[in-house]
């Protein structure tokens, strides 16, 4: 069975480790906390070993240099820094004389393709990063899309839409009192349940997958529409609509990124090579479910 090393095990990755069970027989998984790395073992399960290790991304630590030899497919979601991606420059010569390493995952975003004015995008369409934030994430898909070639593996760069999902959505917004319904004429945004992102990296593993796939939902909406439907199912009133130029004063300079790429995301490669049938196709099914289970509640 396969090892598992993700690099930042965060919330796509914990939920995959859940859903996509019998996937992985181990899993190495980082984070920068030594509590949080230490309570990454809560995550084992009957024929599932999880173990911690604690990565900065400034050094290479033993437990890591092991991991590297051991797994099978790499998950990346730590984000890249000024000196590129940490686990590429502290680790590349382990990477390359890693035995067993078959398959990386970059998980980065459809942020990279940058503002089309609303029109339509797909994998072919040439990134544009409107921030020094997102060059530095056009640069690290580059770097490990190299790394790949120069190794002989398969790399998928899944380019995610806004991810939701349980403890993650407009329905427990609502229900704090946190939901903002910021109004900004013509602006859509994509959305992906993160039950669809475990699916889709369930299938690049099977498939060794190598190439760039968006993971996204069916259905590019203002940004306010999830937030007003979330209140219809809670039976509470929404709140109200914020002019976007009222509510940037407040916000920060990486919100403020997101904002400023308009586009509709086409997912035809996920469907087509990945073999994906999203199983929450627009966030009406996706946030009905959330609410069947509890959320918001």
């Amino acid at each position: 069975m396969r090892t598992l090393l993700a690099v930042g095990l965060g919330y796509c990755g914990r939920h995959l480790l859940v859903q996509e069970t019998g996937l992985f027989a181990r899993a190495f998984g980082t984070s920068r906390n030594a509590d949080v790395a230490h309570n990454l073992a809560d995550l084992a399960q009957p024929g599932l070993e999880v173990n911690g290790i604690v990565f900065d991304g400034e050094t290479l630590p033993p437990a890591l240099r092991t991991a590297i030899a051991e797994a099978d497919v790499l998950l990346l979601s730590a984000p890249p820094d000024g000196n590129g991606d940490p686990l590429l420059r502290v680790a590349g010569p382990a990477l390359k004389a890693s035995p067993r390493l078959a398959q990386v995952i970059y998980l980065t975003t459809l942020g990279v393709y940058g503002d089309h004015d609303g029109a339509w995008v797909d994998e072919t369409t040439l990134p544009r990063p409107g921030s020094l934030r997102l060059q530095r994430r056009v640069a690290a898909e580059a770097d490990w899309q190299a790394f790949g070639r120069g190794k002989g593996v398969p790399v998928a760069i899944l380019r995610l839409a806004g991810i939701y999902g349980p403890g993650r959505n407009a329905l427990v917004q609502v229900r704090a009192g946190q939901a903002r319904r910021i109004d900004k004429a013509g602006q859509v945004f994509n959305r992906v349940h993160v039950d669809d992102i475990a699916t889709s990296i369930r299938a690049v593993v099977e498939r060794r997958f190598d190439g760039v796939a968006n993971i996204t939902d069916d259905l590019p909406t203002a940004p306010g529409e999830p937030v007003v439907h979330a209140a219809s199912l809670l039976g509470l009133a929404p709140p109200p609509a914020v002019p976007f130029e009222e509510a940037a004063r407040e916000m920060s300079p990486m919100a403020l990124t997101f904002w400023a790429g308009n586009k509709r995301v086409r997912n035809a490669v996920m469907k087509e090579k990945l073999g994906v049938a999203l199983k929450y196709p627009t966030y009406r099914e996706g946030l009905a479910a959330l609410h069947a289970a509890g959320e918001g509640k």
